[in-house]
């Protein structure tokens, strides 16, 4: 008897835990849902554009969007469980596919009714994020960075995709390294994180093996994703790549472009 009775207390135990954990969830959605954006500028994409760069907002359900929602799942579940907001997503070399990763995944997590997504052009020397949805954006984050323009002047909703802004690079400039590793942008970072409730922040960074910047930028992040291009990537960079982002918490690797 005296089981059975320890039995119910901790099933009540455990409908309450639950119940308490609905409650929160339910308000963190309808927390997103009153969000209104007041200064981000909106600006229409060019759909064929999209469709040319695989973005998801342009393209119709699929077995690749249902990859992406697989991926942007499981990339939340570690999240969560680390209350960490802040995501790196990056890759060896170049051409494997980290920005169509980055924008897709982004746009993946958007769809869920709790969050919000910012996804920002981290890659100073080439920003090149803006082009994939095909608009034009005047400034970025280089003149946040360098010349005090007001973060919520260059914010952009790329369409009518809901919950979904970007942050553009801007001008290229080439002191990136400097840029990307100083306190303004760290703090930058942290103001980010608590601007709106339940946001993740995306940071489409350049590949590791290329230039020192993505290396000066981790450390302040929460979290980085690994991109890797199938039957391209050699295991010698990958695991290089692994070591030097070592500063950070590597959440896992995506393989990209595969052909079975």
């Amino acid at each position: 008897m005296e089981k059975i009775q320890q039995a119910l207390e901790r099933a009540k135990r455990q409908r309450e835990s639950a119940d308490k954990n609905m409650g929160v969830r339910q308000s963190h959605a309808e927390d997103v849902q009153s969000i209104i954006y007041t200064r981000t500028q909106s600006m229409e994409g060019h759909s064929e554009t999209q469709r040319e760069n695989r973005i998801l907002s342009a393209m119709g359900h699929s077995q690749y969007a249902d990859a992406f929602k697989i991926l942007s799942t499981q990339v939340m579940q570690r999240m969560e469980e680390h209350q960490w907001s802040s995501l790196a997503v990056t890759s060896a070399g170049e051409d494997e596919g980290k920005t169509t990763t980055a924008i897709n995944l982004g746009i993946s997590i958007a769809k869920e009714i709790e969050y919000t997504v910012l996804l920002v052009d981290a890659n100073l020397r080439s920003p090149e994020l803006h082009k994939y949805f095909g608009i034009t954006p005047k400034r970025g984050l280089s003149d946040y960075l360098q010349n005090d323009a007001e973060l919520a002047d260059l914010l952009i909703r790329p369409g009518d995709i809901d919950h979904f802004v970007i942050l553009p690079g801007g001008s290229p400039i080439m002191n990136s390294t400097e840029m990307l590793g100083s306190p303004k942008m760290c703090s930058l970072v942290e103001e980010l994180k608590d601007r709106y409730p339940k946001r993740v922040i995306i940071f489409d960074l350049p590949p590791v093996l290329n230039t020192a910047d993505t290396l000066s930028f981790v450390p302040c992040i929460d979290c980085a994703l690994i991109v890797v291009e199938d039957d391209t990537a050699k295991e010698t960079e990958l695991k290089q790549t692994v070591e030097l982002l070592s500063v950070t918490n590597i959440i896992g690797t995506v393989l990209n472009k595969a052909r079975y």
